[in-house]
């Protein structure tokens, strides 16, 4: 797509060749992840860990209730962007963080522009975003009854105040990758607002495919310094239940200890405090413990101004969980402690989501994206000799096989969210086609020798063949054979690779000899029943 629209510029006129620019620059950015949520559901700290940094305020002020896009820049920068276009630029905080004062009333800021010499984001675009803001007791009501429906109780006992604010939404269309961030039970504005999120994306924006649930401040589930994993699990596996149209997965995580352990805020000092505490009788160490006023105001050899420094940076599970550590082993050294720190939370897994998941989904969903928009420019020209240019070359872009990916997301995103009904076990074989390149994920066989998978995905592609040519619904015979293809497609691949380097005329014409076999055996099987239990669902759902 960056070559075409690099091609595309050198044929056009002026006018034409900046608009195809800027999507040519939109390719070459960073994956940009845009971090939803409720009010005070711990985006920011998120960020902060993602970023590796603590930059992003945490209390409420002014830079709290914008937009604020944080990326990787050459020198620490802050640029408060008004909607008329003016650009005033701001220095960090004595503390490095954003100034709590913006110098510009709110109503008139688009969002803070914040370049940051993080290593961390040179591959990665952090959109933090107010996202909550007014009420809709339309939209209330429907959340309610949804959440109802689905044997889930909403939180009724705070005002309902959830509404998605226009700039939040205009950036979670921009994103390639969506998180939301939520705490403890699902409430009914948590549902209105990442079903507003979804109507206000763009294509491919913020569905199952590209967007995931963040269960944020686990170490609350429980009190004092108790281990919340036990229920933070099987809670994360409820809400991901309840969010399924709308996340992929839910990821628990204690933010606190995340930022901590990331943002390298852990002093030397602060682990000697964690030592003199471990000198204290067990007994005494676990009221020390039980709650915040007593670790707060029990006798204890770390002074009251420190012990207020540990809370703020562990709260009592990460105190409790460091202490635990430096007991069971008392040489154990500060970067250890920190590293074991950030296990605990949970971030690493959020970590390889990003980057095996999103981060390898974004590059399609950038595709896609810049083909709506290059097909959109054509339209929209008064040129006659540059619409028949850009619409030449995005036609000769979709007949390439490689475009089939962007195909497959499409497809993929419509049956995730509902559009499309499948059954759930051809849906998640669909999404995993769609969202990954690893023949033994899709295929479901992690031993498999390339013949082996070859085969499963000639059979896979005869199975959804017969579906789209029996028995499916127009709507899903269509995504059908999007999928056929895509397994077929999948098959050469798996050849190519196998033979180290490009199918060769017969291996592609094998391939589709194989195709019509498997076609044929489908065919049968669902014409038998119980001989494929897959297929006479899939036939059985279609009818």
């Amino acid at each position: 797509m960056a070559t075409l629209c690099d091609e595309i510029v050198a044929r056009v006129g002026p006018e034409v060749a900046g608009q195809v620019e800027h999507v040519r620059e939109r390719l070459a950015e960073p994956l940009r992840i845009a971090i939803a949520g409720r009010l005070k559901a711990g985006k920011s700290t998120l960020v902060n860990a993602l970023i590796g940094r603590r930059v992003a305020p945490t209390a409420a002020g002014e830079c709290t209730r914008v937009v604020t896009r944080f990326r990787y820049g050459t020198a620490d920068r802050v640029d408060v962007v008004c909607r008329d276009g003016e650009r005033r630029s701001l220095p960090l905080g004595d503390d490095g963080m954003l100034p709590q004062r913006l110098g510009v009333p709110a109503g008139r800021v688009a969002y803070l522009d914040v370049s940051l010499t993080s290593e961390k984001l040179r591959g990665l675009t952090v959109v933090d975003t107010p996202g909550l803001a007014s009420t809709d007791t339309g939209l209330s009501a429907r959340a309610a009854a949804e959440l109802s429906e689905a044997g889930h109780r909403p939180d009724t006992t705070a005002p309902f105040d959830a509404a998605i604010d226009a700039d939040s939404a205009s950036e979670v269309a921009a994103a390639e990758a969506v998180a939301y961030v939520f705490t403890q039970a699902v409430r009914a504005d948590d549902v209105q607002a990442l079903e507003a999120f979804r109507s206000a994306s763009a294509r491919l924006a913020s569905s199952p495919i590209n967007a995931l649930g963040v269960f944020g401040k686990v170490d609350t589930l429980v009190g004092g310094a108790a281990d919340p994993w036990p229920v933070a699990g099987p809670l994360a596996e409820q809400q991901a239940a309840l969010l399924a149209r709308t996340v992929s997965e839910v990821i628990p995580v204690v933010g606190l200890l995340a930022e901590t352990g990331e943002a390298g805020r852990l002093t030397a000092a602060d682990c000697a405090a964690l030592r003199q505490l471990t000198t204290i009788p067990v007994d005494q160490l676990r009221v020390l413990l039980a709650s915040v006023d007593l670790f707060r105001t029990r006798p204890a050899p770390v002074e009251p101004a420190r012990r207020e420094r540990l809370l703020e940076l562990l709260d009592l599970y990460g105190i409790g969980f460091c202490l635990a550590q430096l007991a069971a082993d008392p040489s154990l050294g500060s970067g250890e402690l920190v590293r074991r720190l950030v296990q605990a939370s949970g971030f690493p897994r959020l970590q390889r989501t990003l980057e095996q998941t999103l981060r390898w989904r974004a590059d399609a969903i950038k595709a896609g994206w810049a083909l709506a928009r290059l097909e959109r420019i054509a339209g929209h020209t008064g040129d006659l000799r540059d619409r028949e240019t850009l619409r030449a070359a995005t036609e000769r872009l979709l007949r390439e096989p490689a475009y089939h990916r962007l195909r497959l997301l499409e497809v993929a995103q419509r049956v995730a969210t509902g559009a499309v009904p499948l059954p759930v076990a051809w849906e998640r074989e669909l999404t995993r086609l769609a969202t990954s390149d690893d023949a033994r994920w899709i295929l479901r066989l992690p031993h498999a020798g390339p013949d082996e998978l070859a085969a499963a995905a000639v059979e896979a592609a005869g199975r959804w063949r017969v579906y789209a040519v029996a028995g499916a619904a127009p709507a899903q015979s269509r995504v059908a054979q999007v999928a056929h293809r895509g397994f077929h497609l999948l098959a050469q691949a798996i050849r190519a690779q196998a033979a180290g380097g490009e199918a060769a005329p017969e291996t592609r014409a094998r391939a589709a000899g194989g195709e019509a076999a498997a076609e044929t055996r489908a065919r049968t099987q669902a014409a038998q029943p119980g001989s494929d239990d897959e297929t006479r669902v899939q036939t059985e759902a279609g009818r």
